[in-house]
């Protein structure tokens, strides 16, 4: 059965992948016939053609290998400075701009001079550019909202999980009483595993990260008011000053990091909690804030992954995973001894990510990525409006081409990136257990 559900798992994954694939190109294709831009092609997937068909102007496709793609636009490039394209060059460098060059002119047809994409005006282009990420970036919000409000997520809350017998430093790094300890707070104002935290000093706690912070913020004592067995007791503490871990701001600790604070002496529960619209909208900043963390932190963690996929080294969970690694987590979500419903809130949580990420990823401006053509677009609109500003001759539409080079530099780099997560993936996984 595990064995069934892991499978399954994979297979929900995957076609989570190639509809958020799918979805990107969407964005292109749609605001690109908007603006009147010939389209050869929309496709699904890299390598051979599973299906197509074609519809007006556009072939529509799957193919084999569910790892990306694209849409063709004719005339992504402009012509030389001669206003040609020029014949191959034994220029190395030369040779990929022109390769690019002709390429986005080898489906020409009689009458497309006005549907080329470099002719449409930079704002129409950076339109269209976008609108695939955009369209990552949508689905990702829908997801992680209706997850957070729908479904709800495991978080901290006011029940209490259990009560500190002692008082000990966080930093002590045990949960063992010295001899000749002081009883925490808690357990000397008689506070019960179970019991609901409601008030604290008679202010409503309706969330752990409120009721943490009043307790941090209070030395010396305090009123606490419980749900115990249907009914509201009111406890009395006497809260102490002590060393507890420092929170990130996000619902977790910094680790190896420590502030002196009140301290009353309990673990709370966890449960799911369904997250109301400010909550969610805070947690959807957190997880932006996360992601453009993550992507500035990649290059520091090659090291590590040549460890994981050469050396036998740790696999962390924060690693960067591809393709097979999500997929394989997708498999372990749908085997977890969980409710149902909770595997089916993971398994959105993960293509929401996966949409985020790619939202992030293809705005970095660089080719070539989408944010690569964007940022080609805005220089040609600035250089045009300085040189309306200045009275100079129009400079043209600017030649992206030339930067070709630079965009096989990158999607090396790219691509060698990617064997590596893969490896990675395959030989020392991510695992969400042991």
């Amino acid at each position: 059965m595990t064995t069934w559900m892991t499978i399954l798992g994979i297979v929900v994954f995957v076609v989570g992948l190639l509809f958020s694939i799918a979805w990107h190109e969407l964005g292109h294709l749609s605001t690109a016939k908007m603006f009147g831009i010939r389209v050869p092609q929309y496709m699904v997937g890299f390598g051979p053609t599973l299906f197509s068909r074609r519809k007006g102007d556009t072939e529509y496709g799957i193919k084999a290998i569910p790892a990306g793609g694209y849409i063709r636009m004719i005339g992504m490039f402009p012509p030389g400075d001669d206003g040609k394209l020029s014949a191959r060059s034994t220029s190395p460098w030369r040779g990929m701009i022109e390769d690019a060059r002709s390429a986005a002119f080898e489906e020409l047809q009689p009458g497309d001079e006005k549907r080329l994409f470099y002719t449409r005006k930079p704002w129409k282009r950076v339109i269209v550019m976008f609108a695939g990420p955009f369209m990552n970036l949508i689905l990702a919000v829908v997801i992680f909202m209706s997850v957070l409000m729908g479904f709800g997520i495991n978080t901290q809350t006011t029940q209490v999980g259990s009560v500190s017998d002692c008082v000990i430093a966080a930093s002590a790094k045990t949960d063992k009483c010295p001899s000749g300890a002081k009883d925490s707070p808690a357990k000397a104002a008689g506070l019960r595993a179970g019991d609901r935290i409601v008030a604290f000093d008679g202010r409503p706690m309706p969330d752990w990260d409120t009721l943490q912070q009043a307790i941090r913020d209070t030395t010396g004592p305090a009123t606490i008011t419980v749900e115990r067995d249907g009914a509201r007791k009111e406890l009395h503490a006497d809260l102490i000053e002590n060393k507890v871990a420092k929170t990130d701001g996000h619902g977790g600790y910094v680790a190896d990091q420590y502030v002196t604070a009140g301290f009353l002496g309990f673990t709370p529960a966890s449960g799911i909690v369904r997250q109301d619209f400010g909550q969610s909208v805070d947690r959807m900043g957190n997880m932006v804030k996360q992601g453009v963390d993550s992507l500035i932190a990649l290059p520091g963690k090659v090291p590590d992954l040549w460890n994981a996929a050469f050396n036998g080294g740790e696999r962390k969970q924060d690693s960067p995973m591809g393709v097979v690694g999500a997929a394989r987590v997708g498999g372990e979500v749908f085997s977890l001894d969980i409710p149902p419903s909770q595997r089916v809130a993971t398994m959105l949580f993960l293509v929401a990510g996966f949409n985020l990420s790619l939202f992030l990823f293809n705005m970095l401006p660089l080719l070539p990525l989408d944010g690569g053509h964007i940022a080609g677009a805005l220089w040609e609109s600035l250089r045009r409006a300085f040189a309306k500003v200045f009275r100079r001759p129009d400079p043209g539409p600017f030649d992206v081409a030339k930067l070709m080079p630079v965009a096989y530099v990158v999607a090396g780099i790219f691509i060698c990136f990617t064997l590596l997560v893969l490896v990675a993936d395959v030989v020392n996984p991510v695992r969400l257990t042991g």
